[in-house]
């Protein structure tokens, strides 16, 4: 899992995520519907329904800045613990969470 080569990829500088979310916007024309995002300490991965990946370095589960970028690839996390640490190599989290409609609405 995580071994294919991505499609494209951007390195994250600290503090700045702005290019980042730049970056997936761009790239995001390049891949099919998306289907879940790998999470290591130190990059992620964002994969698509054909197994084709884009990659972001430098930016992992543990740094505030996780949040936007996991945000707007639609992941389905839980933002309270994101940012614990795991056992594991990597956190995989599925894409499409969707906005429910009339969400904003009052009954």
């Amino acid at each position: 899992m995580g071994t294919s080569k991505p499609v494209a990829s951007i390195r994250y500088v600290s503090g700045q995520v702005e290019p980042v979310l730049a970056f997936l916007k761009r790239t995001r024309s390049e891949l099919s519907e998306l289907r879940l995002v790998r999470v290591w300490p130190d990059r992620l991965e964002v994969v698509d329904v054909n197994g084709d990946a884009f990659e972001v370095r430098g930016l992992g589960y543990p740094m505030p800045d996780i949040v936007p970028v996991l945000d707007a690839v639609n992941a389905v996390y839980r933002r309270d613990s994101i940012h614990h640490p795991l056992d594991a190599d990597f956190k995989q989290f599925k894409t499409g969470r969707r906005y429910p409609w009339a969400a904003d609405r009052v009954m």
